[in-house]
Protein backbone atom coordinates (compact mmCIF):
# COMPACT_ATOMS: atom_id res chain seq x y z
CA UNK A 1 0.00 0.00 0.00
CA UNK A 2 1.36 3.72 -0.80
CA UNK A 3 2.08 5.87 1.65
CA UNK A 4 0.51 9.33 1.91
CA UNK A 5 2.86 12.20 1.09
CA UNK A 6 2.73 15.82 2.82
CA UNK A 7 4.73 18.90 3.03
CA UNK A 8 6.48 20.01 5.69
CA UNK A 9 9.14 22.79 4.29
CA UNK A 10 9.44 25.22 2.19
CA UNK A 11 12.24 27.40 0.16
CA UNK A 12 12.99 29.43 -2.05
CA UNK A 13 15.15 32.56 -3.27
CA UNK A 14 13.70 34.05 -6.72
CA UNK A 15 13.29 37.56 -8.39
CA UNK A 16 10.63 39.18 -5.70
CA UNK A 17 11.74 36.88 -2.88
CA UNK A 18 14.70 35.60 -0.88
CA UNK A 19 12.85 33.92 1.21
CA UNK A 20 9.39 32.22 1.41
CA UNK A 21 7.70 35.17 3.05
CA UNK A 22 8.94 37.17 0.70
CA UNK A 23 7.98 35.82 -1.81
CA UNK A 24 4.42 35.36 -0.69
CA UNK A 25 4.23 38.84 0.01
CA UNK A 26 5.58 39.92 -3.56
CA UNK A 27 3.19 37.84 -5.57
CA UNK A 28 -0.32 39.10 -3.44
CA UNK A 29 0.96 42.54 -4.13
CA UNK A 30 1.52 41.89 -7.79
CA UNK A 31 5.20 42.93 -7.62
CA UNK A 32 7.18 42.45 -10.55
CA UNK A 33 10.87 41.29 -10.51
CA UNK A 34 11.83 41.90 -14.25
CA UNK A 35 14.33 44.39 -14.99
CA UNK A 36 16.91 45.53 -17.27
CA UNK A 37 19.94 42.65 -17.45
CA UNK A 38 22.78 43.99 -14.68
CA UNK A 39 24.93 40.44 -14.62
CA UNK A 40 26.25 41.82 -18.31
CA UNK A 41 25.83 44.27 -20.77
CA UNK A 42 23.50 42.85 -23.86
CA UNK A 43 23.82 45.28 -26.79
CA UNK A 44 22.70 44.09 -29.41
CA UNK A 45 20.33 41.45 -28.02
CA UNK A 46 17.02 41.19 -28.71
CA UNK A 47 15.86 40.87 -25.42
CA UNK A 48 17.21 43.17 -22.48
CA UNK A 49 15.39 42.35 -19.66
CA UNK A 50 15.26 39.65 -17.26
CA UNK A 51 14.11 38.90 -13.58
CA UNK A 52 17.64 38.76 -11.93
CA UNK A 53 18.36 37.66 -8.11
CA UNK A 54 19.86 40.82 -7.12
CA UNK A 55 21.35 41.81 -3.63
CA UNK A 56 21.46 38.33 -2.11
CA UNK A 57 23.78 37.35 0.99
CA UNK A 58 25.03 33.80 0.73
CA UNK A 59 27.84 33.65 3.81
CA UNK A 60 24.87 31.84 5.77
CA UNK A 61 25.33 29.22 4.02
CA UNK A 62 28.76 29.23 2.54
CA UNK A 63 32.35 30.86 3.48
CA UNK A 64 33.75 33.12 0.20
CA UNK A 65 36.22 30.76 -0.96
CA UNK A 66 33.12 28.26 -1.47
CA UNK A 67 30.91 30.66 -3.06
CA UNK A 68 33.89 31.55 -5.70
CA UNK A 69 33.74 27.73 -6.54
CA UNK A 70 30.19 26.76 -6.99
CA UNK A 71 27.72 27.60 -9.96
CA UNK A 72 25.11 29.87 -9.28
CA UNK A 73 22.53 27.74 -9.48
CA UNK A 74 23.76 25.18 -7.03
CA UNK A 75 24.10 27.97 -4.42
CA UNK A 76 20.85 29.08 -5.50
CA UNK A 77 19.86 25.42 -4.60
CA UNK A 78 21.49 25.44 -1.05
CA UNK A 79 19.96 28.13 -0.11
CA UNK A 80 16.42 27.28 -0.46
CA UNK A 81 17.36 23.97 0.52
CA UNK A 82 18.48 25.73 4.18
CA UNK A 83 15.79 27.56 4.47
CA UNK A 84 13.09 24.58 3.15
CA UNK A 85 14.46 22.18 5.93
CA UNK A 86 14.55 24.46 9.14
CA UNK A 87 11.25 25.64 7.98
CA UNK A 88 10.35 21.98 8.45
CA UNK A 89 12.03 21.04 11.38
CA UNK A 90 13.52 18.09 9.94
CA UNK A 91 16.87 17.15 12.09
CA UNK A 92 19.21 14.89 9.74
CA UNK A 93 21.78 12.51 12.12
CA UNK A 94 22.99 9.69 11.96
CA UNK A 95 19.85 7.96 12.86
CA UNK A 96 17.97 9.00 9.84
CA UNK A 97 20.49 10.13 7.24
CA UNK A 98 20.33 6.71 4.90
CA UNK A 99 16.03 7.35 5.01
CA UNK A 100 16.66 11.32 3.48
CA UNK A 101 17.27 11.85 -0.23
CA UNK A 102 17.85 14.35 -2.28
CA UNK A 103 16.13 15.31 -5.57
CA UNK A 104 16.73 18.72 -7.65
CA UNK A 105 16.56 19.31 -10.99
CA UNK A 106 17.57 21.63 -13.71
CA UNK A 107 17.27 22.75 -17.10
CA UNK A 108 20.44 24.53 -17.81
CA UNK A 109 22.78 23.79 -14.47
CA UNK A 110 26.22 25.87 -14.94
CA UNK A 111 26.15 27.46 -17.83
CA UNK A 112 27.91 30.29 -16.71
CA UNK A 113 30.82 28.36 -15.77
CA UNK A 114 30.86 26.74 -19.27
CA UNK A 115 31.05 30.45 -20.56
CA UNK A 116 34.24 31.79 -17.90
CA UNK A 117 35.68 28.14 -18.49
CA UNK A 118 35.52 28.68 -22.61
CA UNK A 119 37.16 31.93 -22.41
CA UNK A 120 40.00 30.85 -20.22
CA UNK A 121 40.56 27.85 -21.97
CA UNK A 122 40.66 30.37 -25.81
CA UNK A 123 42.72 32.80 -23.61
CA UNK A 124 44.99 31.16 -21.69
CA UNK A 125 45.72 27.43 -22.80
CA UNK A 126 44.13 24.00 -21.07
CA UNK A 127 46.79 24.22 -18.12
CA UNK A 128 44.87 27.42 -16.78
CA UNK A 129 41.20 25.72 -16.66
CA UNK A 130 39.32 24.97 -13.59
CA UNK A 131 39.53 21.78 -11.58
CA UNK A 132 36.33 22.57 -10.62
CA UNK A 133 35.05 22.86 -13.71
CA UNK A 134 33.04 20.00 -14.44
CA UNK A 135 32.10 19.51 -10.58
CA UNK A 136 30.21 23.59 -10.93
CA UNK A 137 28.98 22.72 -14.13
CA UNK A 138 27.06 19.41 -13.79
CA UNK A 139 23.33 19.89 -13.10
CA UNK A 140 23.58 16.94 -10.41
CA UNK A 141 25.98 18.33 -8.39
CA UNK A 142 22.85 21.01 -6.99
CA UNK A 143 21.15 17.38 -5.45
CA UNK A 144 24.79 16.56 -4.48
CA UNK A 145 26.03 19.80 -2.77
CA UNK A 146 22.76 19.61 -0.68
CA UNK A 147 23.41 16.11 0.42
CA UNK A 148 27.14 16.84 1.19
CA UNK A 149 26.16 19.80 3.28
CA UNK A 150 23.10 18.58 5.32
CA UNK A 151 24.10 14.51 5.55
CA UNK A 152 21.47 13.24 3.67
CA UNK A 153 22.22 10.14 2.77
CA UNK A 154 18.60 8.01 0.83
CA UNK A 155 18.26 8.63 -2.94
CA UNK A 156 20.08 11.24 -4.50
CA UNK A 157 19.70 12.47 -7.70
CA UNK A 158 18.54 15.00 -10.80
CA UNK A 159 15.75 15.48 -13.19
CA UNK A 160 16.30 17.25 -16.80
CA UNK A 161 13.38 18.00 -18.37
CA UNK A 162 14.00 21.73 -19.19
CA UNK A 163 11.19 23.98 -17.69
CA UNK A 164 9.29 20.55 -15.81
CA UNK A 165 12.24 19.81 -14.06
CA UNK A 166 11.62 20.65 -10.60
CA UNK A 167 8.13 19.46 -11.21
CA UNK A 168 9.16 16.36 -12.98
CA UNK A 169 12.33 16.28 -9.36
CA UNK A 170 9.32 16.24 -7.52
CA UNK A 171 6.76 14.00 -8.51
CA UNK A 172 9.74 11.32 -8.73
CA UNK A 173 10.48 12.47 -5.12
CA UNK A 174 6.86 11.79 -4.29
CA UNK A 175 7.26 8.22 -5.48
CA UNK A 176 10.24 7.37 -4.00
CA UNK A 177 8.39 8.37 -0.46
CA UNK A 178 5.24 7.09 -1.85
CA UNK A 179 7.01 2.88 -1.86
CA UNK A 180 9.07 3.31 1.19
CA UNK A 181 12.49 3.83 -0.31
CA UNK A 182 12.67 7.18 2.05
CA UNK A 183 11.16 9.14 4.57
CA UNK A 184 11.83 12.33 3.83
CA UNK A 185 13.00 14.30 0.35
CA UNK A 186 14.25 17.36 -0.18
CA UNK A 187 13.17 18.27 -3.89
CA UNK A 188 12.93 20.83 -6.17
CA UNK A 189 14.79 22.64 -8.82
CA UNK A 190 17.41 25.57 -9.27
CA UNK A 191 18.63 28.05 -12.31
CA UNK A 192 20.94 30.69 -13.58
CA UNK A 193 21.48 31.33 -16.63
CA UNK A 194 20.71 34.84 -17.40
CA UNK A 195 24.24 34.66 -19.12
CA UNK A 196 25.45 35.91 -23.02
CA UNK A 197 25.07 32.30 -24.01
CA UNK A 198 21.12 31.59 -22.17
CA UNK A 199 20.27 34.29 -23.02
CA UNK A 200 21.25 35.08 -26.73
CA UNK A 201 19.93 31.52 -27.26
CA UNK A 202 17.18 32.50 -26.81
CA UNK A 203 16.85 35.03 -28.45
CA UNK A 204 17.64 33.35 -31.90
CA UNK A 205 15.19 31.19 -30.95
CA UNK A 206 12.91 34.21 -30.63
CA UNK A 207 11.23 33.14 -27.95
CA UNK A 208 11.74 36.02 -25.41
CA UNK A 209 10.01 39.42 -25.28
CA UNK A 210 11.21 41.75 -27.06
CA UNK A 211 9.33 44.54 -25.28
CA UNK A 212 11.70 47.59 -24.06
CA UNK A 213 9.36 47.97 -20.90
CA UNK A 214 10.62 45.19 -18.20
CA UNK A 215 7.44 46.34 -15.83
CA UNK A 216 4.58 44.89 -19.00
CA UNK A 217 6.97 42.59 -21.01
CA UNK A 218 5.88 39.36 -19.51
CA UNK A 219 1.54 38.92 -20.24
CA UNK A 220 0.62 35.54 -19.87
CA UNK A 221 -2.52 34.70 -21.82
CA UNK A 222 -2.87 38.31 -23.01
CA UNK A 223 -3.36 38.76 -26.73
CA UNK A 224 -0.34 40.96 -27.13
CA UNK A 225 1.61 38.58 -25.24
CA UNK A 226 5.48 38.87 -27.27
CA UNK A 227 7.58 36.06 -25.51
CA UNK A 228 8.65 34.99 -21.90
CA UNK A 229 11.00 36.78 -20.02
CA UNK A 230 13.70 34.61 -18.40
CA UNK A 231 14.41 34.66 -14.40
CA UNK A 232 16.47 32.69 -12.08
CA UNK A 233 16.66 31.37 -8.37
CA UNK A 234 15.34 28.10 -6.51
CA UNK A 235 12.16 26.59 -4.54
CA UNK A 236 12.74 23.70 -2.86
CA UNK A 237 10.14 21.85 -0.77
CA UNK A 238 10.25 18.98 2.46
CA UNK A 239 8.42 15.74 1.58
CA UNK A 240 7.61 13.24 4.41
CA UNK A 241 5.77 10.27 4.78
CA UNK A 242 2.77 10.91 6.93
CA UNK A 243 3.51 8.70 9.21
CA UNK A 244 6.83 9.87 9.76
CA UNK A 245 5.79 13.81 9.56
CA UNK A 246 3.26 12.57 12.54
CA UNK A 247 5.79 11.03 14.84
CA UNK A 248 7.85 13.91 15.00
CA UNK A 249 5.22 16.12 15.36
CA UNK A 250 5.70 18.21 11.95
CA UNK A 251 3.39 21.16 11.05
CA UNK A 252 1.98 19.94 7.81
CA UNK A 253 1.03 22.73 5.34
CA UNK A 254 -0.42 20.21 2.27
CA UNK A 255 -0.60 16.57 1.24
CA UNK A 256 0.46 16.06 -2.30
CA UNK A 257 -1.85 13.49 -3.93
CA UNK A 258 -1.04 13.50 -7.56
CA UNK A 259 1.15 13.44 -10.18
CA UNK A 260 0.89 13.23 -13.98
CA UNK A 261 3.96 13.09 -16.38
CA UNK A 262 3.64 12.72 -20.24
CA UNK A 263 5.90 13.34 -23.23
CA UNK A 264 4.37 15.38 -26.86
CA UNK A 265 6.14 13.33 -29.20
CA UNK A 266 5.43 15.99 -31.27
CA UNK A 267 8.32 18.81 -31.69
CA UNK A 268 11.53 20.15 -30.15
CA UNK A 269 10.21 23.41 -28.88
CA UNK A 270 6.56 23.81 -30.01
CA UNK A 271 3.53 22.08 -27.71
CA UNK A 272 1.79 19.79 -29.31
CA UNK A 273 -1.62 20.80 -30.95
CA UNK A 274 -4.42 21.51 -28.25
CA UNK A 275 -2.39 21.24 -25.52
CA UNK A 276 -2.49 17.03 -25.97
CA UNK A 277 0.58 15.71 -23.92
CA UNK A 278 -0.54 18.55 -21.00
CA UNK A 279 -4.02 17.08 -21.45
CA UNK A 280 -2.90 13.36 -20.73
CA UNK A 281 -0.18 14.96 -17.63
CA UNK A 282 -3.19 16.88 -16.50
CA UNK A 283 -5.79 13.35 -16.61
CA UNK A 284 -3.06 11.43 -14.90
CA UNK A 285 -2.43 13.36 -12.11
CA UNK A 286 -6.21 13.78 -11.18
CA UNK A 287 -6.27 9.85 -11.64
CA UNK A 288 -3.25 9.64 -9.12
CA UNK A 289 -5.31 11.92 -6.53
CA UNK A 290 -8.78 9.73 -6.72
CA UNK A 291 -10.57 13.47 -7.51
CA UNK A 292 -12.99 14.39 -10.31
CA UNK A 293 -11.73 17.52 -12.52
CA UNK A 294 -14.59 19.54 -10.87
CA UNK A 295 -12.71 19.37 -7.90
CA UNK A 296 -9.93 21.42 -8.44
CA UNK A 297 -10.40 25.23 -7.07
CA UNK A 298 -7.00 26.86 -8.32
CA UNK A 299 -4.44 26.31 -11.43
CA UNK A 300 -1.45 27.29 -11.33
CA UNK A 301 -0.61 27.37 -15.01
CA UNK A 302 2.83 27.08 -16.37
CA UNK A 303 1.08 30.41 -18.27
CA UNK A 304 4.64 31.42 -20.50
CA UNK A 305 3.82 34.37 -22.13
CA UNK A 306 4.31 32.51 -25.68
CA UNK A 307 1.60 32.90 -28.03
CA UNK A 308 1.81 28.73 -28.61
CA UNK A 309 2.30 27.97 -24.63
CA UNK A 310 -0.85 29.96 -23.56
CA UNK A 311 -3.83 29.45 -26.39
CA UNK A 312 -2.68 25.13 -25.90
CA UNK A 313 -2.60 25.07 -22.11
CA UNK A 314 -5.96 26.80 -22.13
CA UNK A 315 -7.33 24.10 -24.31
CA UNK A 316 -5.98 21.60 -22.52
CA UNK A 317 -7.38 23.07 -19.45
CA UNK A 318 -10.59 23.66 -21.01
CA UNK A 319 -11.04 19.67 -22.14
CA UNK A 320 -10.02 18.51 -19.30
CA UNK A 321 -12.34 20.38 -17.10
CA UNK A 322 -15.24 20.56 -19.37
CA UNK A 323 -17.46 23.46 -18.09
CA UNK A 324 -15.53 23.81 -14.53
CA UNK A 325 -13.03 25.52 -16.61
CA UNK A 326 -15.11 28.56 -16.11
CA UNK A 327 -15.24 28.32 -12.93
CA UNK A 328 -11.75 27.36 -11.62
CA UNK A 329 -9.28 30.23 -10.96
CA UNK A 330 -6.36 30.12 -13.03
CA UNK A 331 -2.83 32.52 -12.56
CA UNK A 332 0.87 32.98 -14.19
CA UNK A 333 2.68 34.01 -11.40
CA UNK A 334 5.57 33.94 -13.99
CA UNK A 335 3.70 37.38 -14.62
CA UNK A 336 5.86 38.36 -11.55
CA UNK A 337 9.22 36.23 -11.28
CA UNK A 338 9.52 35.74 -14.75
CA UNK A 339 10.30 32.09 -16.16
CA UNK A 340 12.49 30.08 -13.90
CA UNK A 341 13.14 27.04 -16.66
CA UNK A 342 13.72 24.06 -14.59
CA UNK A 343 13.02 26.23 -11.17
CA UNK A 344 9.84 27.54 -12.79
CA UNK A 345 7.63 24.18 -11.09
CA UNK A 346 9.14 24.07 -7.81
CA UNK A 347 8.31 28.29 -6.64
CA UNK A 348 4.96 27.65 -8.67
CA UNK A 349 4.11 24.71 -6.18
CA UNK A 350 4.92 26.73 -3.40
CA UNK A 351 2.84 29.43 -4.92
CA UNK A 352 -0.13 27.23 -4.71
CA UNK A 353 0.25 25.79 -1.70
CA UNK A 354 0.84 28.98 0.14
CA UNK A 355 -2.52 30.52 -1.72
CA UNK A 356 -4.33 27.42 -0.18
CA UNK A 357 -2.97 27.83 3.34
CA UNK A 358 -3.99 31.15 3.33
CA UNK A 359 -7.27 31.40 1.31
CA UNK A 360 -6.26 34.03 -1.90
CA UNK A 361 -5.78 33.36 -5.74
CA UNK A 362 -2.09 35.08 -6.72
CA UNK A 363 -2.47 37.54 -9.82
CA UNK A 364 -1.48 37.58 -13.52
CA UNK A 365 -0.57 40.99 -13.69
CA UNK A 366 -0.17 43.00 -17.33
CA UNK A 367 -3.49 40.96 -18.23
CA UNK A 368 -5.26 43.49 -20.61
CA UNK A 369 -6.84 42.43 -23.99
CA UNK A 370 -8.27 39.54 -23.80
CA UNK A 371 -7.15 36.46 -26.21
CA UNK A 372 -10.32 34.48 -27.99
CA UNK A 373 -7.80 31.63 -27.71
CA UNK A 374 -7.50 32.04 -24.23
CA UNK A 375 -10.83 31.27 -22.61
CA UNK A 376 -10.33 31.09 -19.07
CA UNK A 377 -10.39 33.17 -15.27
CA UNK A 378 -6.56 34.06 -15.43
CA UNK A 379 -7.47 36.23 -11.76
CA UNK A 380 -6.33 39.53 -14.30
CA UNK A 381 -3.84 42.21 -12.09
CA UNK A 382 -4.89 42.26 -8.31
CA UNK A 383 -4.78 39.05 -5.92
CA UNK A 384 -8.25 38.28 -4.83
CA UNK A 385 -9.67 36.60 -1.59
CA UNK A 386 -10.57 32.88 -2.26
CA UNK A 387 -10.60 29.15 -0.96
CA UNK A 388 -10.14 26.35 -1.79
CA UNK A 389 -8.95 22.71 -0.96
CA UNK A 390 -6.89 21.33 -3.86
CA UNK A 391 -5.04 23.24 -6.53
CA UNK A 392 -3.07 22.51 -9.59
CA UNK A 393 0.57 23.14 -10.59
CA UNK A 394 1.33 22.72 -14.57
CA UNK A 395 4.85 22.95 -16.12
CA UNK A 396 5.65 21.87 -19.37
CA UNK A 397 9.37 21.91 -21.11
CA UNK A 398 11.14 22.35 -24.58
CA UNK A 399 10.97 18.22 -25.90
CA UNK A 400 7.42 17.63 -24.88
CA UNK A 401 7.84 16.87 -20.92
CA UNK A 402 4.94 17.74 -19.03
CA UNK A 403 5.04 17.39 -15.87
CA UNK A 404 1.61 18.16 -13.30
CA UNK A 405 1.33 18.23 -9.69
CA UNK A 406 -1.66 18.38 -7.22
CA UNK A 407 -2.00 19.60 -3.67
CA UNK A 408 -4.76 19.31 -0.98
CA UNK A 409 -5.14 20.62 1.88
CA UNK A 410 -4.18 18.34 4.88
CA UNK A 411 -7.29 17.27 7.09
CA UNK A 412 -5.65 14.25 8.80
Amino acid sequence: MYKRVVVTGLGTINPIGHTVNEFVNSMKAGRCGIDHISSFEPIGYSSQIAAEVRDADFSDILDPKEIRRTSRFIIFALKAATEAIKHSGLEINDNNATRVGVEIGSGIGGIEILEQTTRTLIEKGPAKVSPFTVPMMIIDMASGLVSIKTGAKGPNSSSVTACASSTHSIGNAYRIIQRGDADAMIAGGAEACITPVGVSSFCAARSLSPNTDPKTACRPFDADRDGFVMGEGSGIVVLESLEHAQKRGATIYAELTGYGASGDAFHITAPADNGEGAQRAMQLAIADARIQPSDIGYINAHGTSTKLNDKNESIAVEAVLGHHSKDVHVSSTKSMTGHLLGAAGAIELIATIDAMCNGYIPPTINYHTKDPDCNLNYTPNVAIDASFDIGMSNSFGFGGHNAVLIVKKYIG
